[in-house]
């Protein structure tokens, strides 16, 4: 069974989570104060936290940067009410995979839990590079995503590498078109256009959730829709 860790000090919200968490098949620990969850964190294994910033006794970001001197992995998720740019930046900063704030819908947030859960389940055996649901072989040229095989051509196969290569950083046309065409390349650079439209038709169906985005007046990113940017 899946073990999240709630730090939380809101008694309500608190229990509002465990209840849906646990409905949703998670084993579920709560801890309301800072040292507690200090404390819970060191001698128990979990796989991911929901963790809050305004903590009795110390804060959350305290909690987390002591906490990822000694586990780099565990997907940490902050709950807060604070929404300005700069405490997003901090917390992602201090070590936190995303940032929820309150009030938050629930439905989102257990999105936003499935998805960093995925990114744990598929470890790397050399050859393979994975973004959960999508998983590509270097060697062998196969490419799935969740349980569908998908066919690529080989620009198209270039491009995904290097997509997968740098997850989440948004790759300019200039860098997309040097590293899969090459610094000679002759011809327009609306080809970078082209095809990643291709590769969205394939990749991204119209019933699933979209990876790859386009980032206005500079280029693309493979990323998962509910983390923060």
């Amino acid at each position: 069974m899946t073990h999240i860790l709630v730090v939380e000090d809101e008694a309500k919200i608190a229990r509002v989570l465990q209840l849906e968490l646990e409905f949703e098949g998670y084993g579920i620990t709560t801890v309301s104060a800072g040292y507690d969850a200090l404390e819970i964190m060191r001698d128990e294994t979990f796989d991911l936290i929901l963790l809050d910033i305004m903590l009795p006794e110390m804060s959350g970001l305290d909690i987390l940067k002591r906490y990822r001197k000694h586990n780099q992995t565990t997907p940490v998720i902050m709950l807060t009410a604070k929404d300005t740019v700069e405490d997003k930046v901090t917390g992602l900063d201090s070590g936190a995979q995303d940032y929820v704030t309150k009030p938050f819908q629930i439905e989102e947030l257990l999105a936003r839990i499935r998805a960093h859960l995925r990114s744990t389940e598929v470890k790397d055996d050399g050859d393979w590079l994975n973004f959960p649901p999508l998983h590509l072989n270097v060697s062998t040229r196969d490419v799935i995503r969740a349980n569908r095989t998908i066919e690529l051509t080989p620009k198209e196969f270039d491009l995904l590498v290097l997509f997968l290569r740098h997850p989440r950083q948004v790759l300019s046309r200039e860098q997309i078109l040097n590293a899969v065409w090459g610094y000679d390349f002759v011809g327009d650079t609306n080809v970078v256009d082209v095809y990643v439209r291709y590769l969205r038709k394939k990749v991204d169906h119209e019933d699933e959730s979209p990876l790859i985005h386009t980032v206005r007046g500079v280029g693309y990113v493979l990323k998962d829709p509910y983390e923060t940017t």
